[in-house]
């Protein structure tokens, strides 16, 4: 009996080989008053912002003249998530965080709170933004 149940749950458990990181992989589509937006987070630990077909971020993009990268990274060891995105200018090394909390709702919507002001987001509020996966 013990090897046809280790026959029929193994598998199972090697099938689910989603990985934490591969929940956030991909573009998600947000509303804030009235403007569209996208959050890209891709497999290389890239992350973009686009709005009015304006990217910033990625591996590689231009802010004021200068050339810049923005980088993600999770934190899924806390309860919400912790999700932090550094911009940095390629040239001067220099670098700035942003740091935001997640919650997902369900495979394909992510509750999503972030602060410019290098201060976490304790909770999800009226700054908060409700993100969809684009399928």
């Amino acid at each position: 009996m013990k090897y046809l149940f280790t026959f029929f749950i193994i598998p199972l458990f090697l099938l689910n080989t989603t990985t934490q990181k591969e929940k956030f992989l991909g573009k998600w589509l947000g509303e804030d008053k009235s403007e569209i937006g996208y959050l890209i987070f891709d497999n290389e630990g890239y992350a973009a912002f686009e709005i009015e077909g304006q990217v910033m971020g990625g591996k590689e993009f231009y802010m004021k003249g200068q050339k810049g990268k923005m980088t993600y990274t999770i934190n899924y060891q806390t309860s919400p998530i912790e999700v932090d995105f550094t911009l940095t200018k390629i040239q001067s090394g220099e670098s700035k965080k942003i740091l935001g909390i997640a919650k997902f709702t369900d495979k394909n919507t992510l509750n999503f709170n972030m602060s410019f002001d290098s201060v976490r987001p304790t909770e999800f509020d009226d700054n908060s933004i409700v993100l969809k996966r684009v399928q």
